[in-house]
């Protein structure tokens, strides 16, 4: 196609059917809504295609900002161009308008429009806040949430598995065993002040649990002793406590291994209690060494100074590790003697028992326990004999000597179940 410079007048008058026809819009191809950020430039292409005949006049495009005649001003440009086809049918307008957006009334509706008889029209408005605002307000939502979510993991992780295990977690008893765990630790003061006035108190009184102490070497020799495999046959679960006293024995440094399979043999995955703050020759110990490899294997705690606290970390990782407590029934008076034949007259005087109900020994499906009425460890608890004997009724009195006791009451009698020896004083 060769550019159109001029084409010769005819004498003939234009065929109006045929020079009406609307063009073919190539750019736009329909209405447009831009939106370029104020100081650009936008350039604007509006190109279209125009039949054309012998006696049709000339195409011409014509500009508009909001239905007005775009003026001659400085921030303008425009350039035009048209092409004809070899035939004559057809010609190739092209008018390119370049906007220089200084102002916000530069902003508006620009119509381009083909002699008069078809147009196409460019909306600018002016951009708002950048594009990619909202995805990054949406990321730095997500990044809070996740770190939110695992603030509450680091926090509440051990609260949450202690209530899956107090609801959901599997019930250990009828199993033939007497105590909740084996606490084997060093015939040394800071041991035995550690195991009973700490340990003991804090999973005996508080959580309810029933230990059995033993200060001798848990596995001194090639074989375990007698003794010691039937105590770790009535316990659920082993807890050593590796002092450095403990771990300065001669066994514990030259045959911790042999020991240690020899303890996953016998027992439940086994508890092993450290202290933090030791000696730099007692952290490098061959045996923590070789718990911290075996970590799937055993359970390692360790104590810190702010682990005393009960609502410390120490404590419910611990009872995590132990079986899970059964709540039983709270019963009246003390139920470490609520139907026991205890004679005592410090342990029954303020002690009530519901009516129908009488004191004998043989409603007592565990006399050997000290945490009150349990399940019996085989079958269903057998059925309650009648009822038998001389029942504490209000309206009978007490046939002791109960002058000396003043008003003091004794039916919460914990100070009884944790005496301490001269030796450990």
């Amino acid at each position: 196609m060769a550019p159109l410079t001029s084409i010769p007048s005819r004498r003939k008058e234009p065929e109006p059917g045929v020079c009406n026809k609307p063009p073919d819009f190539l750019s736009p191809a329909g209405n447009q809504v831009l939106g370029p950020a104020l100081g650009s430039v936008v350039t604007l292409n509006c190109t279209a295609w125009v039949v054309s005949a012998p006696y049709c006049p000339l195409p011409s495009v014509q500009w508009l900002k909001d239905d007005l005649p775009l003026g001659n001003e400085s921030h303008y440009d425009l350039h035009e161009d048209s092409w004809v086809k070899a035939n004559l049918s057809e010609v190739l307008v092209s008018s390119v308008l370049g906007v220089n957006l200084t102002r916000a009334k530069d902003y508006g509706t620009f119509t381009c429009s083909v002699q008069n008889t078809s147009s196409s029209s460019f909306l600018l408005r002016r951009a708002g806040p950048a594009g990619h605002l909202a995805a990054v307000l949406a990321s730095l939502l997500v990044l809070l949430a996740l770190l939110l979510a695992a603030l509450l993991y680091v926090k509440c992780r051990l609260s949450v598995q202690l209530w899956y295990q107090d609801v959901y977690g599997e019930v250990e008893m009828n199993d033939g065993k007497l105590y909740d765990a084996y606490v084997s630790y060093s015939d040394s003061p800071e041991d035995r002040k550690f195991v009973n006035f700490i340990l003991k108190p804090q999973l005996e009184r508080r959580r309810g649990y029933k230990l059995f102490l033993d200060d001798r070497d848990l596995l001194p020799r090639a074989e375990p002793s007698a003794d010691l495999l039937v105590n770790l046959s009535r316990c659920r679960r082993l807890i050593v406590v590796l002092s450095e006293a403990f771990l300065g024995r001669p066994w514990c440094s030259h045959s911790f291994r042999e020991g240690l399979c020899r303890l996953l043999e016998l027992t439940r995955r086994p508890i092993f209690i450290t202290f933090e703050g030791q000696r730099r020759d007692t952290a490098a110990h061959p045996a923590l060494h070789l718990l911290r490899q075996h970590r799937h294997l055993v359970t390692l705690l360790r104590w810190r100074p702010g682990s005393v606290t009960p609502s410390s970390d120490f404590w419910k990782e611990l009872q995590l590790a132990l079986p899970r407590k059964v709540q039983y029934r709270a019963m009246e008076g003390d139920p470490q003697t609520q139907l026991q034949d205890d004679k005592d007259p410090m342990l029954i005087v303020q002690a009530r028992v519901p009516e129908g109900r009488t004191l004998d020994a043989e409603l007592d499906p565990d006399p050997e326990g000290d945490l009150g009425v349990r399940g019996p460890v085989f079958g269903e608890p057998p059925a309650l004999p009648p009822a038998s004997g001389v029942s504490l009724g209000e309206g009978r009195g007490s046939e002791m000597d109960v002058s000396d006791l003043g008003s003091r009451n004794y039916s919460a009698r914990v100070d009884f179940y944790c005496l301490v020896s001269k030796d450990d004083v």
